[in-house]
Parts: structure tokens; C-alpha cells; sequence
């Protein structure tokens, strides 16, 4: 029992551990999809300032629809990083719940292993105190015997 137990115990290691690496793995990714999204943001912004300026001295209509374009496909690209940050994000809390249940489990499993333990412990103290017990008797017995020996030797 106490081998299934162990078992138990290093198999919820091992899952709370991959757990934690997934969530460290999550973790680093939402970073990176965040970081990406704040470049482009930042990159639409800088654009657009040029093209406010370059449209405040006079540009050709050419320009003014390859600046439009361009921008529009700015947006559409920090609209779908956006997706990306709050499907980055969704995983990361998804993460942090499968590691805590994994903890929670390996939690549950070390209790039962202190319990178990617990109970041999108290088994194997009564066992000691049966034969301290045992062995206190006989001793007795022996003294015992030995008194009523010397006084029927006595009369």
C-alpha cells in the first residue's frame, strides 16, 4: 500500500511540475504576444504622425491612399495581435488553474501520506508497548514467584 502510495505521490510530482513548466512556457509566450502588440502599436502611431505631417505640407493623392492603406493594414494587424494577447492571456489563466489543481492534488496525496504514516507510527509504538508490557509482566511474575518461594521456604 505504502508503494502505491509513493507512486501516487511521485506521479503528482511529476504532473505539478509539468504543470509549472507549461505555465512558465504560457507565461513567456503572453510576454512575447504583448510585446509584439505594443511594437506595432507604437509603429501605427509613429505612422500616423508622419502621415498627419506629410498631409499638413501637401502630398499627392497616391500618397494619401498608399498612407490610408498602409494604415488600414496597421490596424487590421494590431486588431489581430489583440486576439492573439487575449487568447495568450485565456491560456495563461487556464494555466495558472491547472497547475493549482495539479498542487492541490499533490497537496491531498502528501496528507494521505502523513496520515498513513502517522497511523504505522502509532501502530508500531503500541506494538513496542505491548512487548515493553509483556516484558514488565514476566519480570513481575518472575519477582513475584521468587517472593512466594522464599517465604514458603521460610515456614
Amino acid at each position: 500500500m505504502a508503494n502505491a502510495l509513493q507512486t501516487l505521490l511521485e506521479l503528482a510530482q511529476n504532473r505539478m511540475d509539468d504543470a509549472a513548466k507549461r505555465l512558465g512556457e504560457l507565461l513567456a509566450s503572453g510576454q512575447a504576444h504583448e510585446q509584439k502588440l505594443e511594437i506595432l502599436v507604437q509603429y501605427r502611431a509613429e505612422y500616423h504622425e508622419r502621415f498627419k505631417s506629410a498631409a499638413q505640407t501637401g502630398i499627392s493623392p497616391d500618397a494619401w491612399r498608399n498612407y490610408s492603406t498602409f494604415l488600414a493594414k496597421l490596424d487590421e494587424a494590431v486588431f489581430e495581435q489583440e486576439q492573439v494577447v487575449a487568447r495568450a492571456r485565456d491560456q495563461v489563466v487556464a494555466g495558472k488553474q491547472a497547475w493549482v489543481d495539479e498542487r492541490n492534488r499533490k497537496k491531498a496525496f502528501d496528507t494521505l501520506a502523513s496520515r498513513q504514516q502517522a497511523h504505522a507510527l502509532r501502530k508500531e509504538h503500541r506494538a513496542e508497548q505491548r512487548i515493553t508490557d509483556e516484558h514488565s509482566a514476566k519480570l513481575y511474575r518472575g519477582k513475584s514467584q521468587d517472593a512466594d518461594d522464599e517465604s514458603e521456604a521460610g515456614e
